[in-house]
């Protein structure tokens, strides 16, 4: 059963998704996760939606974003276990290519990516924060491939790893919605700031139900294809 408005917390889709359209808080949000410095976000895409042709299966991006380098950004929340979930993020880096040379039809502009995926669980059971890949050489490991592609998983529930005191907030508080007492980590206030308003914007809380109402009326429809399939 779908959550009420008034209770989705940051790492619920849909909220993620709608704090996120805002630069102000997606450029602190990559910079802190991923400790790095970002001058500018110059577009960003919320949701975008990627069909590279009829019948193939198309993905949502829960937020696509490009610096002032071009270098891409893919935020995924992970709420639920699902299997395959490395094949996934391989699937998803895939057609983010496919989108970019179906633009440009020249490898050369293909950009450098990150695919992140935000779990509210451990992916790997090792207990760890984060688990970092590249693809690298195995027979001269210290040799990457140079593709320019990083894939990272971040768990918030991780106890092992060595992350800054800043990220590790940042999971805590993503994992709970719950903000610190006392806290001093100005984005995770500018973040908790943007859920209660959130919370009470009407508009987003009518797209919310609209979107659930899909959602339920799809299951339906499902539920009914199936018996009819089961019948004949």
């Amino acid at each position: 059963m779908a959550k009420a408005y008034e209770e989705l917390e940051l790492k619920d889709d849909f909220m993620f998704s709608v704090i996120m359209r805002d630069p102000k808080y997606v450029k602190p949000f990559l910079e802190t996760i991923l400790r790095i410095k970002i001058a500018k976000i110059e577009y960003p895409e919320v949701q975008k939606n990627i069909d590279i042709a009829a019948g193939a299966k198309g993905i949502r991006l829960d937020v696509y974003v490009e610096d002032e380098k071009h270098t891409e950004f893919n935020l995924e929340m992970q709420t639920t276990t699902a299997r395959n979930l490395p094949k996934r993020m391989r699937y998803y880096q895939g057609m983010i290519d496919i989108n970019l040379l179906r633009k440009s039809m020249n490898y050369s502009k293909l950009k450098k990516c990150f695919v992140i995926f935000i779990c509210t669980y451990d992916p790997f059971d090792k207990d760890s924060y984060v688990y970092s890949f590249r693809n690298t050489c195995k027979e001269y490991p210290e040799m990457e491939l140079g593709d320019d592609t990083y894939k990272i998983f971040f768990n918030t529930k991780g106890k092992n790893g060595s992350i800054s005191s800043e990220q590790k907030e940042l999971l805590k508080y993503i994992q709970t919605s719950e903000l610190p007492e006392n806290c001093t980590d100005s984005l995770i206030k500018d973040l908790d700031y943007a859920l209660q308003m959130a919370r009470n914007n009407e508009e987003w809380r009518n797209d919310y139900m609209t979107l659930e109402l899909m959602k339920q009326e799809q299951y339906e429809e499902g539920k009914q294809e199936g018996k009819h399939e089961a019948v004949a």
